[in-house]
């Protein structure tokens, strides 16, 4: 016997337990089937469930249960990203925390290294047991991690190899340098905040032409210590004489070239524009086009260095600031200070402001490698859902610049590049065969120093698709499941992942890794507003699943996963949903207190009950929807069916349709509406099951006697054939009856406990047929005392029109229409009022300008509303006017 309430604290552990013990989670089972595989986006080895990791295994989790009950032989490849930054601040952070002010440098990189395999065995993965909390069925005995063996060995091959076709390349150029932690990032480690800062306009002389000065405005001062050039627009005719000619620098007294670049923008500021191509990504590439010389004026950690004046050098950046302003004014050349608000760049890890740095890096020639990946989603081999990201990703492919990949930690890849003395390079997968390599260019033994650098975490993360499935080595998982047939992850890593991955997988397996891509949008507060910590609005999933069960938290994911649109996440939402949880259980209670259990000899093709016949066709439609719905990555949409289905048809309505059949003397009718019942009520169990897995399996074993786990059953078949036309058509005719009359109740504020006349005017045959039939239903569901046809329409009646039948419920001697008439015109009125109000806010300019986005749209909300209400209240201040 169930009990009266789900308990998803005591039963989420246990099933997920059985389900891994079963071993359902693991492919095989099916070798003659069709593979279905998805890649899991590995979370950092630091990480913790949020808000975007449950949005995001939750999706994938209904595509793999999904096709896993279709047959499948499904793989959801885990893993975990070593997470090269993140984790070593961690490390470091624990090392301070010991005490004794140990730094890395003093503790010695293979130490070090050791310590941080150490904090990763004991600490690191605890993600993995929260998406297990979320039900996540991943083949968990195949987890991988970036940094094991097998990925180790697929990355040293990947670089070595890519080196040797002149792929991969060292270089200076400029990086994103974070002086705190004295490494390169990567741009997705940036983030940019606005600053109230100034703008500083400079003169600098003009060689040779006393009292004549060229003016440049900067937000970053200390840098013209590491100018090299002046650009003005080449058709800007107020330096047209300049150009050609020199500036002098101030303070250093360098020559700078004035040259004509489209760079420059005549409109804006004096239309000279400083160039220091060392430490600003535009000046960069203007100094390249320019030939410009490079000087870079700071150390590793932003102090000014040799390059500069002897008496500037070893001053801290920002303290080079002012100095650099004070010493402008004494010299007369500080034009004016404005204030002016501008993106600044921080680490998102260190929190300190990034500087441009020029400095030898090793890179990927990604223009080269980005053209077949360009091609392939052109030709349709990869496609993205929804389809406007793929304008997105041809963008950054078609403006690609060369990937810098070495970073100056010690955590992760090292990168299998060997120094001689002289600065020669060698390139190999092991010491041994660059020591072979350097014998043989020298004729003689030498020392090597291996290259200090590791590679970018996004390097081996490219790999993933095929690294997981076993390569290099041929084995029988990357033969079967590559390539793999969906990647399901977020906008933000279309270029830093995605597009690598696709680089990656063409280069090295000649095929794109997976054949979609589909894009989920964001998780925002219930305002619409982005979660931060600075808010205090995050949303923990963890306490949300404790709160409300791990079901009702996925299917509110689900059920709000529209294509294209964020999800606004509301406490609300997901307790209504964990109601949906318990109307299942009810139903199912239901089914079982009256008997309803499965008959081996059930046939839904061959009933006779005309419900019966409804409810099996209702099914086959909500079955072909749900399977729409996931397949066309609409998971709004099959969610939404699959809830329609169990709430709105089966529980409000067949169940209360079966009710006389069983409770009724018929033994056949009885008999066949048990059978039914159970057939359905098993066909919702699979339909919601990829939703909603733990109380699904739960029913599932709870409610019949079972040879296997729900997990591991057969998806229903959307069979069109057991969709009854006429059974349709008759009972969706009782279900509106019996709607409209309760809308009519409930508008003209009829007691519950009063119960009315239904008169029916120019019933047909068919009609009074369908009336005959199912006249206690309506009796009892629509609160009416008796049901007879008229041929006149009494006064003070209201009417209902139904096709060509008119339903009429006299109501004077229930209600007052008079003092009815006078409540809705009031409550029109108020109604009215708000929407008035709303419309002075939302065509006021100064609000719109001003006002918060998700304030904004909290307005139209309301609106439509009120508008929604407003249309309610009219229609049925008609009903009564007709009625009067």
């Amino acid at each position: 016997m169930l009990e009266k309430t789900f308990d998803p604290k005591e039963v989420e552990p246990r099933l997920y337990e059985a389900w891994e013990a079963s071993g359902a989670f693991k492919p095989g089972d099916h070798p003659d089937a069709d593979p279905f595989c998805i890649v899991i986006p590995p979370p950092n080895v630091t990480g913790s469930l949020h808000m975007g990791h449950a949005l995001n295994n939750t999706l994938q989790d209904i595509l793999v249960r999904y096709e896993r009950m279709r047959g499948k032989d499904v793989l959801w490849q885990t893993g975990m990203d070593h997470a090269g930054i993140a984790t070593q601040m961690v490390v470091e952070r624990q090392l301070e925390e010991d005490g004794g002010n140990m730094s890395r440098r003093d503790m010695g990189r293979e130490a070090f290294i050791e310590r941080a395999w150490q904090w990763k065995e004991e600490s690191g993965g605890t993600i993995f047991n929260q998406l297990r909390r979320l039900g996540a069925s991943c083949d968990w005995s195949r987890e991988r991690f970036t940094m094991d063996e097998g990925l180790s060995k697929a990355v040293l091959k990947v670089f070595v190899s890519l080196y040797r076709e002149g792929l991969i390349y060292k270089d200076k150029r400029l990086v994103n340098w974070d002086p705190k932690l004295q490494t390169a990032i990567s741009d997705l480690e940036v983030v940019s905040r606005e600053t109230a800062g100034h703008l500083w306009h400079f003169k600098y002389p003009i060689e040779g032409e006393e009292s004549r000065f060229i003016t440049v405005a900067t937000t970053r001062p200390e840098t013209m210590l590491g100018d090299t050039g002046v650009a003005v627009h080449p058709d800007d005719d107020r330096y047209k004489d300049l150009v050609g000619k020199h500036a002098v620098l101030p303070i250093v007294g360098r020559k700078l070239p004035i040259v004509a670049d489209d760079y420059a923008d005549p409109e804006q500021g004096t239309g000279a524009v400083k160039i220091t191509p060392a430490h600003d990504f535009n000046d960069f590439e203007v100094g390249r086009r320019q030939g410009l010389e490079m000087v870079n004026i700071f150390d590793a950690q932003a102090h000014t260095n040799e390059n500069v004046p002897e008496a500037w050098r070893g001053i801290e950046r920002f303290e080079a600031r002012k100095k650099v302003v004070a010493e402008m004014e004494r010299l007369g050349l500080l034009a004016a200070v404005e204030d002016h608000a501008h993106q600044v760049p921080y680490g998102d890890r260190s929190g300190d402001v990034v500087e441009p740095w020029l400095t030898d890096q090793w890179y990927v020639d990604a223009k080269t490698l980005a053209q077949p990946a360009l091609e392939a989603v052109r030709r349709g081999e990869t496609v993205f859902v929804p389809r406007n990201w793929e304008k997105t990703y041809f963008e950054w492919l078609e403006n690609i610049q060369p990937w810098c990949v070495s970073r100056q930690l010690w955590w992760g890849h090292q990168i299998p590049a060997w120094y001689a003395e002289d600065g020669e390079v060698f390139v190999a997968e092991t010491a041994e065969e660059a020591l072979a390599q350097a014998e043989k260019h020298f004729g003689r033994k030498v020392n090597l120093q291996r290259d200090e650098d590791v590679l970018d975490t996004w390097f081996s993360s490219a790999l993933w698709p095929f690294s997981t499935l076993g390569w290099p080595d041929e084995t029988p998982e990357l033969k079967r499941f590559y390539k793999t047939d969906v990647l399901v992850t977020g906008f933000d890593i279309i270029f830093f992942w995605v597009a690598r991955m696709m680089m990656m997988g063409l280069h090295f397996m000649n095929e794109v890794p997976f054949h979609t891509v589909y894009i989920h949008a964001l998780v925002r507060d219930e305002k619409g507003q982005k979660m931060s910590k600075s808010k205090g609005n995050i949303v923990n999933p963890l306490e949300l699943m404790d709160e409300f069960g791990a079901d009702a938290l996925r299917f509110t994911l689900a059920a709000m996963a529209a294509q294209g649109r964020d999800i606004k996440l509301a406490k609300s939402r997901i307790e209504g949903y964990r109601n949906f949880g318990t109307k299942l259980w009810n139903a199912t209670r239901f089914c079982e207190m009256n008997e309803c259990a499965i008959d081996a000899n059930f046939d839904p093709s061959k009933l006779e009950g005309t419900v019966n016949k409804w409810i099996v066709g209702e099914t086959a439609r909500a079955v072909a929807a749900v399977s729409a719905g996931v397949e066309g990555y609409r998971f709004n949409e099959a969610a939404g069916a699959a809830y329609r289905f169990v709430w709105n048809i089966f529980c409000d309505w067949f169940l209360e349709f079966s009710k006389p059949a069983l409770t009724g003397g018929d033994d056949k009718a009885k008999q066949e509406t048990r059978a039914t019942a159970a057939w359905v009520r098993d066909q919702a169990l699979r339909l919601l099951h990829p939703f909603m897995p733990f109380i699904t399996e739960e029913l599932w074993a709870r409610s019949e006697r079972r040879e296997n786990m729900l997990i591991v059953e057969s998806w229903p078949a959307p069979d069109v054939a057991l969709f009854d036309k006429a059974a349709h058509e008759e009972m969706e005719w009782v279900i509106e009856l019996i709607s409209e009359i309760r809308s009519v109740r409930s508008e003209m504020n009829v007691p519950a406990a009063s119960k009315v006349p239904l008169l029916i005017k120019g019933a047909d045959d068919a009609v009074r047929r369908r009336l005959e039939m199912h006249e206690s239903l309506i009796e009892v569901l629509a609160r009416v005392s008796s049901i007879t046809e008229t041929a006149a329409i009494p006064e003070k009646a209201v009417q209902i029109v139904l096709g060509d039948v008119l339903a009429i419920l006299p109501l004077a001697d229930v209600i007052d229409l008079d003092q009815e008439c006078v409540r809705l015109e009031k409550e029109l009125g108020k109604t009215q009022g708000e929407i008035k109000k709303i419309d002075g806010k939302l065509s006021n300019a100064q609000f719109l300008s001003k006002a918060p986005e998700h304030v904004i749209e909290e307005q139209r909300a309301r609106r439509s509303e009120a508008e929604a209400l407003a249309a309610k209240l009219e229609d049925a201040l008609n009903r009564l006017k007709g009625a009067a």
